[in-house]
């Protein structure tokens, strides 16, 4: 292998270590952006439950004042 060849290959695996760099920071990247949509998630059905069960208690008191009257 001559010295051209070998300089080629070395910038092609100099490319292909810069595109690995690039890849994993973008994956770190989107694992971030995943663990905040997942937290924001949990935040938003936990919201949703509370509301169901406010609106769950008003009806039961709604029906037992209907009893009553």
């Amino acid at each position: 292998m001559d010295d051209q060849q070998l300089r080629q290959l070395e910038t092609k695996v100099n490319e292909l270590i810069r595109l690995c760099e690039t890849l994993n920071d973008e994956n770190h990247a989107l694992n971030d952006r995943e663990a905040a949509w997942q937290q924001e998630r949990s935040k938003l059905i936990e919201k949703n439950n509370m509301a169901r069960d406010k609106i769950e208690a008003m009806i039961n008191r709604l029906k037992s004042l209907e009893h009553k009257a």
